[in-house]
C-alpha cells in the first residue's frame, strides 16, 4: 500500500511521516485484534466475572451439588459416594466369586507383575 505523503516535507520530515503512517496502521490493527479477541472470549468473561450470588439458578444448582459431591467424596476416600448397604453387600458377593474362580489374594488392588531379565548370549558368527 502507498503512503500518500505531502511533496514540500523534507527528506528526513518524509522519513517521519513514513513511519508515523507505519505505527498508527499497526496501532489500528492492534486494536482490531484486541477488539475480535475480546468479542470471542465474551462468554468466558462473563463467566468470570460473574460472582456466586449473581449467577442465575440453574448455575448455582450446579455448583452446588459439585461443592456436596466434593465433601461427601472427602467424607468416603477409597469408596462410593453415597453407597449403600445394598451396594456394598453386591460388592462383597462378586469379590468372594472372583475369589472362589481365581483364587485367593487382594482383588480389589491392581496386581503386581515382577519381569526379570533374560539371559542373552551373544553367537559366533
Amino acid at each position: 500500500m502507498r503512503v500518500h505523503v505531502p511533496h514540500n516535507l523534507s527528506r528526513k520530515s518524509k522519513v517521519s511521516y513514513m513511519a508515523l503512517h507505519k505505527l498508527f496502521q499497526l496501532s489500528t490493527l492492534l486494536r482490531s485484534t484486541v477488539s475480535l479477541t475480546l468479542r470471542r472470549n465474551v462468554g468466558l468473561s462473563a463467566v468470570l466475572f460473574n460472582k456466586a450470588k449473581n449467577l442465575d439458578p440453574i448455575q448455582q444448582l450446579f455448583l452446588d451439588k459439585i461443592h456436596d459431591y466434593a465433601t461427601k467424596s472427602k467424607a468416603a476416600p477409597g469408596g462410593i459416594v453415597d453407597a449403600g448397604p445394598s451396594y456394598k453387600k453386591g460388592v462383597a458377593e462378586e469379590i468372594t466369586k472372583l475369589q472362589r474362580l481365581y483364587g485367593t489374594g487382594d482383588l480389589t488392588k491392581f496386581p503386581e507383575f515382577k519381569f526379570t531379565e533374560p539371559q542373552l548370549q551373544e553367537v559366533a558368527k
